[in-house]
């Protein structure tokens, strides 16, 4: 499909990712990983601009509050107030400690559900942390875990892992947070690895994929249905904002280990984009890890 994409923002990002709309704001965050910058995007006046720097952030959630979670290296999840923009330590987990989160989403309830990258030892890790500071260890043999999405039933979860290329579905329980029966939802035997995720307000599904330059939708059996190319080789993720959530917000990036050239890998690579799908998405939910 021919679909017009523009570039709205251009930083340069290594890895572009954590795209997320906060309506409070009626504004679109998204992060460079390995900088850890946090930049914004006002779409109605065209305003953008980096806002906040940490050593590393890796996934970011709007709390209930209307302030940010970031989801950091070394286990630590800090508040970030976007009036001040001070951030003040949540929680850590310890036994995170020598790697860094990497996708987080939150659920209904208020919590989190948050990805850790895998170490010489071991591989990735799914955790569920409830709003009273409860972290749970959920799956311990994700390769590479990465985009999160929730179905519109509110009963089942996606989870990205990006080096075994596939999309998984988790059976989802709203009342406890509980997952189970994981299936095989899409399998990528393409070039590009599936990264960051959403799902939209039909149920489909809509995969970045990294050095596949394109985001792929899939309907709610896993069968591909449509695919997006971007002028960047480099997809990370994507989101939908705006009033009615009905742009399409893509994140690309220079390259994960060692920045690459945009003439290798496209006009756009390191920016964000925005797209009209001809589809809408939802809000997201909202954290209250921090928050009554």
């Amino acid at each position: 499909m021919s679909t017009d994409i523009a570039i709205v923002a251009d930083y340069g990002c290594q890895v572009a990712e954590g795209p997320i709309w906060h309506p409070d704001d009626e504004a679109l965050y998204w992060i460079d990983v390995p900088a850890g910058s946090l930049f914004r995007y006002r779409p109605a006046t065209g305003e953008h601009a980096h806002v906040f720097e940490a050593d590393v952030i890796a996934g970011i959630t709007v709390e209930a509050d209307g302030s940010l979670l970031l989801f950091e290296d070394g286990g630590v999840v800090r508040r970030l107030d976007t009036g001040t923009w001070e951030a003040d330590p949540v929680l850590e987990l310890p036994e995170e400690s020598d790697t860094r989160f990497n996708d987080v989403v939150a659920d209904p309830a208020g919590r989190v559900f948050a990805g850790t990258m895998p170490t010489e030892s071991r591989p990735g890790r799914l955790y569920r942390i409830d709003p009273d500071g409860t972290y749970h260890r959920l799956v311990d043999d994700l390769a590479i875990p990465n985009g999160l999405g929730f179905t519109p039933a509110r009963d089942g979860l996606y989870v990205t892992e990006s080096e075994a290329r596939r999309i998984r579905r988790y059976a989802y329980e709203e009342a406890t947070g509980r997952l189970s029966d994981r299936t095989a939802f899409a399998a990528v035997d393409r070039d590009g690895l599936p990264d960051g995720l959403t799902v939209d307000a039909t149920g489909d599904v809509w995969s970045a994929e990294w050095n596949g330059g394109q985001v792929v939708r899939y309907d709610d059996s896993g069968a591909v249905v449509e695919t997006v190319a971007c002028p960047a080789e480099t997809v990370s993720s994507l989101t939908f904002g705006g009033e009615n959530y009905e742009t399409a917000y893509v994140t690309t990036g220079l390259g994960y280990y060692e920045r690459r050239s945009k003439g290798e890998l496209g006009p756009a690579a390191g920016a964000l984009l925005a797209a009209d799908l001809g589809v809408e998405g939802r809000p997201e939910f909202r954290s209250r890890l921090t928050c009554p």
